[in-house]
């Protein structure tokens, strides 16, 4: 995808899986946006998507038996394109789609963002509808032996003149809606074509057609990970956004893993080309999810851990919490201008080590040659842990005093030596501005 103006740093925002699975409403949609605007919008988060089945009338109704109903009451056009279910989004019975909802937001200063999944409804090829454009139906461009083994909607698209022209319509009519941000599902990686071609491969450069067709500037979001790391140069070219991790939630093991997977995938963070970690799972979670809400797993430190890692590599940033039952704790951690600086369009992040106890991440503005050095530890206890900075490239090589400026606990101190030496508590992190 060419460089653009619309996401040349990682995009911010919000998402309502985390809390709400598939059930989130309009209602609930129009809050958080109000949250947003009046406590986040100046900080940098600016987007609301709407997640996995918006279309589904009857989304959540067997929760203890099914996360996706199988072959469920889904709302289509003619055309065989999901609707917003109006059960749901009322603004959507008159058949303006997601219009009205993503007007709010824009009247909000906030960017639009919708979920879905790859390929052709199922239900628009057993019927036969007719595609968008063309004189064939649904039934003839669907793939019947591309599924996704976890969600039961969709059939994948062919690669043929008529497929494109689909993803041409459903892109437009999500244009004229308003919609600024794509998250597509089933797209990044597969669980079930390991061996076998999978269509996502052609799926994603015909989402790229058509968004580049469109009139749009659309941030266009593949999911879910791992992404193929031999498969860099598609993600790139085709995306803004690709996750690297299967779903991410608030477990210390699962973000240990980060450290892995953000060195194999620091050298791919562009401008407007993002490998993301996934959501930030903080505040309250899971309260769509049939066992009621809970509050982030993660510790103190494991959360401040999670916030710095997402900073220093760049990645894309989505809050996962129900915003309007957001505690000052949290709210702290996503508004802490100094580390958010850190996702600026001319700062790079590189992992300079990582043991098993221990990882040392850097910053660096190229622009300005501000470098932030920052100290993880991984193990079970707290412990002293050192960094040379002759060892980062972008350190002075005459010796001479440095302050250290602490983006946490906003303290400065002093080393002559060029050696940064603290105590980091266990799963903490201390992350230092060099001055």
């Amino acid at each position: 995808m060419d460089k653009n103006q619309f996401a040349v740093t990682p995009p911010m925002g919000w998402n309502s899986y985390d809390y709400y699975d598939t059930g989130v409403d309009e209602a609930r949609i129009k809050a958080n946006a109000d949250y947003m605007a009046e406590y986040l919008k100046e900080y940098g988060w600016e987007y609301i998507v709407v997640d996995i089945q918006w279309y589904a009338n009857d989304a959540g109704t067997r929760r203890d038996e099914f996360q996706y109903i199988p072959f469920g009451d889904v709302q289509m056009d003619e055309y065989g394109r999901l609707q917003p279910s109006p059960r749901r989004f009322p603004s959507s019975a008159d058949g303006s789609g997601f219009r009205s909802l993503a007007e709010y937001i824009h009247g909000k200063g906030l960017k639009f963002g919708i979920h879905i999944m790859r390929g052709i409804p199922r239900e628009a090829a057993h019927r036969c509808c007719p595609v968008w454009g063309t004189g064939t139906t649904a039934d003839r461009i669907a793939d019947p032996s591309s599924i996704c083994i976890w969600n039961p909607d969709m059939y994948g698209v062919r690669d043929t003149a008529e497929g494109q022209a689909y993803y041409d319509g459903l892109i437009g009519m999500y244009a004229q809606w308003g919609v600024d941000f794509i998250k597509c599902d089933d797209i990044c990686d597969s669980r079930l074509y390991r061996e076998e071609p999978f269509s996502g491969w052609h799926e994603t450069k015909m989402l790229h057609g058509a968004i580049r067709k469109c009139g749009r500037p659309i941030v266009l979001s593949l999911s879910p990970g791992p992404a193929h790391i031999d498969r860099a140069w598609q993600y790139r070219q085709y995306a803004n956004m690709w996750r690297i991790t299967d779903d991410f939630w608030d477990e210390w093991d699962l973000l240990k893993d980060m450290f892995r997977r953000c060195e194999l995938w620091q050298d791919h963070v562009d401008t407007g080309r993002f490998p993301d970690c996934d959501m930030l799972p903080l505040g309250k979670l899971g309260g769509g999810f049939g066992n009621g809400e809970w509050d982030c797993r993660l510790t103190e430190e494991e959360q401040k851990t999670m916030m710095t890692l997402w900073c220093m590599f760049r990645s894309p940033l989505m809050i996962g919490a129900e915003l309007t039952k957001m505690d000052k704790r949290t709210y702290s951690l996503l508004t802490n201008r100094d580390l958010l600086a850190l996702l600026g369009e001319e700062c790079r992040g590189t992992q300079m080590l990582r043991t098993e106890k221990t990882a040392v991440w850097k910053n660096v503005n190229r622009k300005t040659g501000s470098l932030h050095i920052a100290l993880f530890n991984l193990g079970e206890e707290g412990e002293d842990i050192s960094f040379s900075m002759h060892e980062s490239e972008d350190a002075e090589g005459e010796k001479r005093t440095y302050t250290l400026y602490e983006l946490w606990d906003k303290t400065k101190r002093q080393t002559a030596d060029a050696e940064i030496t603290a105590w980091v508590p266990a799963h903490g992190v201390k992350v230092y501005r060099i001055i």
